[in-house]
């Protein structure tokens, strides 16, 4: 891994105790408003234990800011956990919130560090996500890709997250049976596209 793309300045520096649980809450509230995230929650696309890898993703991304690291934080790197966060889940993204939402997490921490917590406040006042992600679908090698669902839950998202988690987009059926390239998926009834090639996780560079 190289450590490309943009950084904060300066080896990692620390947050305190005061801001600390203010960053913790912030990265539940900014995963609990990503739509491709709380899809795969409430589809199960990694079947039960998806609330709990998604808890897990959000505990690998603060201990990714808080270890003690003698380089700076390459906002790269945390794209690279995020997507293996997601891939966990069974879940393949090409609409750009992964970088989205990891540039989020960089202000965050920044402002943090600064004891400015704008951004959480903002996040706690903040109603469901607006926008849809065309993009993201279940990966077609999952342990659990046709198991029926049952109505999902719609108490929280993860434990431990205190703002509106609604998923803003349409459901898509997550069955990836289609036989269709990396580059052309099929657009279904509902405007998602699913494709059953798995995603190069090598550097977007």
């Amino acid at each position: 891994m190289n450590g490309g793309g943009d950084a904060q300045n300066g080896p990692a520096k620390q947050l305190t105790a005061e801001s600390l649980p203010v960053f913790n809450e912030g990265v539940y509230l900014i995963l609990s408003r990503w739509s491709a995230l709380q899809l795969a929650i409430e589809e199960e696309w990694a079947g039960r234990r998806s609330r709990q890898l998604a808890d897990q993703l959000a505990s690998d991304i603060v201990s990714w800011f808080t270890q003690p690291k003698a380089e700076p934080l390459y906002i790269d790197d945390l794209e690279d956990v995020l997507d293996e966060g997601m891939i966990a889940l069974n879940c393949e993204i090409e609409d750009g919130s992964v970088e989205e939402v990891a540039e989020k997490l960089m202000i965050l921490h920044e402002e943090c560090l600064e004891a400015d917590y704008s951004s959480v406040e903002k996040l706690r006042r903040a109603g469901p996500a607006a926008g849809t992600h065309q993009h993201i679908r279940q990966a077609a090698n999952g342990d659990e890709d046709d198991s029926s669902q049952d109505e999902s839950d719609e108490g929280d998202m993860m434990s431990g997250s205190r703002s509106n988690m609604a998923v803003d987009s349409p459901v898509p059926q997550p069955r990836a049976n289609t036989e269709n390239s990396a580059n052309g998926g099929q657009m279904q009834d509902d405007g998602w596209t699913v494709v059953s090639s798995t995603r190069n996780k090598g550097r977007r560079n």
